[in-house]
């Protein structure tokens, strides 16, 4: 018996979807702290005395500290271990929100922010995709992409209802004011990004011989600055990485939106904190219904096409939000939030398979999905500074009807790039 259990154990596809449950929770455990907004957006700035101005100033030192990262990060990503890299970015980012707890000045945390930024991009992102990408077989990408992406979800979604689960009982039943609960909510984050380190440290082992291969490769193949140059310019001038890119910053900038769910939903419907975090929680628990649903589809249509619908059905659906009556019932409420979060996440769960489509090769991988990276994730720069000049120029009401219902246009740009690609890929078929 233990010999048939090693013998499965040392099957391809077992090692293969070992390792990418080690790459869920490093991307599901890593991020939460950041976007703490989406589901206590009101009550983190009543805990920090910070405006909303304030916070997406914060949210755009993060963006612009990714924006810097996205392509060293690839570099880096290219030359060192994911064990490394993934180990030193969870554990770092769970050290700042230590320090982040601490309630510190709008300053402070915009500082915290760009940090932030540089352990969950210049040393965590490109490492993270590069590793699914060489892990999962070329006509698997969408299926591997989608369940890394509803992986993750399913960890964060897990957090989040533990979290606002505490939340609402420290409130509730020990009588703690949104302040101390929030402090609470910021160590439980910081705590589980300390132990998720640490398991990956001792788990992920460098002792695979193929992954040996790959980084001495890496290594021979990374040139001089010269070709690094050359390489560069190589990617830019190649028209599916920008398709690749267009259609990534689109589908991103379609999720980024949702992180105004809270606030939204909160003062043009009239919900309480709690009732609006237990709301946005359901949209985390869509995450990996969203990815894993579309990410087998993709893979049974075409990862291409299916983003291209999928990202056409995500703009209609934040379309829907904007004729949302302000006396709705809360199960409807609810009804939109799940469904517009299944396609919400089932775009970004088959953005990066599209990836594959660019035939780069694996030596030049690690630069390219970072520069893939710094266009894609442009939004993390300018939406939250849309975000406050909507809401500060036209109030919560109009300005949420031009938010929502401008991103929900500018989907159907992403749709004709996908299907651009689409044509591309099926002319290399011919």
């Amino acid at each position: 018996m233990p010999k048939t259990i090693n013998t499965a154990l040392a099957h391809p596809d077992v090692i293969r979807y070992i390792k990418l449950l080690f790459l869920i929770m490093a991307g599901g455990a890593i991020y939460p702290l950041l976007y703490l907004r989406q589901n206590f957006e009101l009550t983190l700035l009543s805990t920090f005395g910070m405006t909303l101005s304030e916070l997406n100033v914060a949210s755009s030192i993060l963006g612009t500290s990714f924006f810097i990262s996205y392509v060293p990060s690839g570099w880096l990503a290219d030359r060192f271990s994911p064990r490394a890299l993934l180990t030193f970015s969870v554990g770092m980012t769970g050290v700042i929100g230590i320090w982040y707890a601490t309630l510190p000045s709008a300053l402070w945390v915009t500082i915290i922010f760009g940090l932030w930024g540089i352990t969950t991009g210049l040393t965590f992102w490109a490492a993270l995709i590069k590793g699914c990408t060489l892990l999962a077989p070329e006509h698997l990408q969408a299926r591997y992409f989608g369940l890394l992406e509803g992986g993750r979800g399913l960890f964060e979604a897990l957090l989040a209802t533990i979290a606002v689960a505490w939340f609402a009982y420290a409130i509730g039943s020990l009588g703690s004011d949104g302040e101390v609960a929030m402090v609470q909510v910021i160590h439980f984050y910081s705590i589980v990004c300390l132990v998720i380190a640490a398991f990956l440290w001792f788990v992920l082992k460098e002792d695979n011989p193929h992954e040996a291969t790959d980084t001495k490769e890496a290594d021979e193949g990374s040139g001089t600055f010269r070709e690094t140059l050359s390489d560069i310019w190589s990617l830019l001038t190649n028209v599916r990485v920008w398709l690749v890119a267009l259609c990534i910053l689109v589908g991103y900038q379609v999720f980024w939106s949702t992180y105004s769910y809270s606030r939204f939903f909160q003062t043009q419907f009239g919900l309480d904190a709690v009732a609006v975090a237990a709301l946005t929680t359901v949209r985390l628990w869509m995450r990996p219904v969203g990815a894993v649903l579309v990410g087998f589809i993709g893979d049974r249509f075409h990862p291409v096409r299916s983003l291209g619908i999928a990202i056409a059905v995500a703009g209609i659906s934040l379309l829907g939000l904007t004729v949302l009556p302000a006396d709705s019932p809360y199960t409807l409420l609810y009804f939109a939030v799940a469904t517009s979060s299944i396609v919400i996440y089932g775009v970004r769960g088959i953005y990066w398979a599209s990836f594959n489509t660019t035939r780069i090769e694996p030596r030049r991988a690690g630069l390219a999905i970072g520069m893939v990276s710094m266009i894609g994730y442009t939004p993390e720069i300018y939406m939250p500074m849309l975000n406050t000049y909507l809401i500060d120029t036209y109030g919560d009401n109009v300005g949420y009807q031009l938010y929502f219902g401008g991103v929900g246009l500018t989907a159907f740009f992403g749709t004709a790039c996908a299907f651009y690609l689409l044509h591309l890929s099926r002319n290399d078929e011919k």
